[in-house]
C-alpha cells in the first residue's frame, strides 16, 4: 500500500515517497498541516528548498491556473520512510513497519561507522551493494531456538538507494525484499508502481532537467490520486545531487471531486 518513486536525470536523482504510517487498514499516525502548507492553497509548490538554507530557484506561481499548483488538504500524514546514508545518498525503505525502520537503520549506522573508520564515504554503488549483501545474508539466516524450534530473520523490506558520486555521478538503485538490486533511470516500489511504471517509460528520457522531472512526478502522483483506490494524501521529495540532499516541500494529492 506504501508507494516509492525515483527518476535519475544527467545530474541528480529525485526520489519521493509517502508520508502515510499504515499497518494493514489501520492508519498509524496523523498530523495537522503547519502554516507554510496553508499558504500554498493560493499558489503553486514552492521549489528545492537547500539543507543548508540557500534557496534554489522558484516555480512559485500565485494564479490559480500555474501547472503546479495542488490543493492541500487541511491535515495530512508526516511520516518519513527516507533515511540519511551520508551526504549524498538516501535510503528509501518500505514494507513491515519494525523491519523498515530496524533494517533501514542498522545499514544507516554501518555506513556512518565506515566513514569513521576510512575518513570518507561509501560511494552510492558501494552502499548499495553492502546493503544488498546484509538483505540477502538475513533472508537465508536461522537461529535455532530452545526445544529445536527455528525462527527466521529476514528482513521484509523494499528498498531504493540514490545518490551522488563525484566520480560516477548519480545512481539509482532498485532493491526488492528478495535481495534482488539493479541500477536503473527509474523505479517505484508498491501497488502504485503498476499503475506509474508505464507513464515512466512513456515521458522519460535520459536528458530530463529538473523542472521535466518534477512534472512527470506530478503525473505519477495524479495518476495514482486517480486511479489507486487507497488515499496516499501526501508526499514528501527530495534531490540528490553534487551539492548534497536537498528538500522539496511536501506534495500533497488533491481529492477528487465527486
Amino acid at each position: 500500500m506504501e508507494y516509492l518513486i525515483g527518476i535519475q536525470g544527467p545530474d541528480f536523482v529525485l526520489v519521493a515517497a509517502d508520508t502515510v504510517a499504515a499497518t494493514s487498514i489501520i492508519q498509524m499516525k496523523h498530523a495537522e498541516i503547519g502554516e507554510l502548507e496553508r499558504e500554498l492553497r493560493g499558489g503553486g509548490l514552492v521549489f528545492v528548498q537547500a539543507l543548508s538554507g540557500e534557496k534554489g530557484f522558484s516555480l512559485h506561481s500565485s494564479c490559480s491556473v500555474s501547472v503546479w499548483d495542488i490543493q492541500v488538504p487541511d491535515t495530512c500524514s508526516d511520516h518519513d520512510k527516507m533515511f540519511k546514508m551520508s551526504e549524498k545518498i538516501l535510503l528509501l525503505c518500505v514494507g513491515e513497519p519494525g523491519d523498515t525502520v530496524q533494517f533501514a537503520e542498522y545499514i544507516q549506522k554501518n555506513v556512518q561507522l565506515y566513514k569513521m573508520r576510512n575518513g570518507y564515504e561509501l560511494s552510492p554503488t558501494a552502499a548499495a551493494n553492502f546493503t544488498r549483501r546484509n538483505l540477502a545474508d538475513y533472508l537465508r539466516s536461522r537461529v535455532f531456538q530452545q526445544f529445536g524450534d527455528i525462527l527466521l530473520t529476514p528482513y521484509h523490506v523494499n528498498l531504493l538507494l540514490a545518490g551522488y558520486d563525484d566520480h560516477e555521478g548519480p545512481a539509482l538503485y532498485y532493491m526488492d525484499y528478495l535481495a534482488a538490486l539493479v541500477k536503473t533511470p527509474f523505479a517505484a516500489h508498491g501497488y502504485g508502481a503498476f499503475l506509474t511504471l508505464s507513464i515512466l517509460d512513456r515521458y522519460y528520457k535520459p536528458g530530463i532537467t529538473r523542472e521535466e522531472a518534477m512534472e512527470l512526478l506530478k503525473k505519477c502522483l495524479e495518476e495514482l490520486r486517480k486511479r489507486f483506490i487507497l488515499n496516499l494524501t501526501s508526499f514528501n521529495a527530495r534531490f540528490i545531487d553534487k551539492e548534497g540532499i536537498h528538500e522539496v516541500d511536501n506534495i500533497p494529492l488533491a481529492k477528487v471531486e465527486s
